[in-house]
């Protein structure tokens, strides 16, 4: 972990870049605008300076993180190390690994369809549209 020159002070969009939560640092500005990250409870621009203690809900899709800022990095390191940058709460935890469990157990129809259909199952649903 890296501790800034600048107090110990990082933007939001950086910050969820290093902690591997988006892929590019636009794409954490998007979500940010978008009202899918919120700094202490409030929603915020990019450019909002994290510091370790501060609390933040990210959302990503259907999953909700909750996590409180522990460390500052300038640059991306491997997951391992990025993880050492935020500690997610125990209710944040226990929320995804429940939803993780009915996901495993009651999966989205067609979530195992993958391309195009076969032949065959152009022929079966031409056959119920019919």
């Amino acid at each position: 972990m890296n501790e800034a020159e600048d107090g110990g002070r990082q933007r939001l969009d950086k910050w969820l870049w290093a902690a591997r939560f988006y892929k590019t640092r636009s794409l954490a500005a998007d979500a940010i605008d978008g009202g899918k990250v919120r700094w202490n409870g409030q929603t915020v621009k990019p450019a909002r300076e994290v510091k370790p203690g501060d609390e933040l809900e990210i959302s990503a899709g259907e999953i909700r993180w909750t996590v409180i800022v522990r460390g500052l990095n300038h640059q991306r390191r491997p997951a391992p190390e990025a993880r050492l940058l935020y500690e997610e709460t125990a209710a944040s935890t226990e929320r995804r690994q429940r939803l993780e469990e009915v996901r495993r157990l009651a999966p989205m129809p067609g979530a195992g369809l993958k391309g195009r259909p076969t032949k065959k199952a152009g022929r079966l649903i031409r056959g119920f549209n019919e």
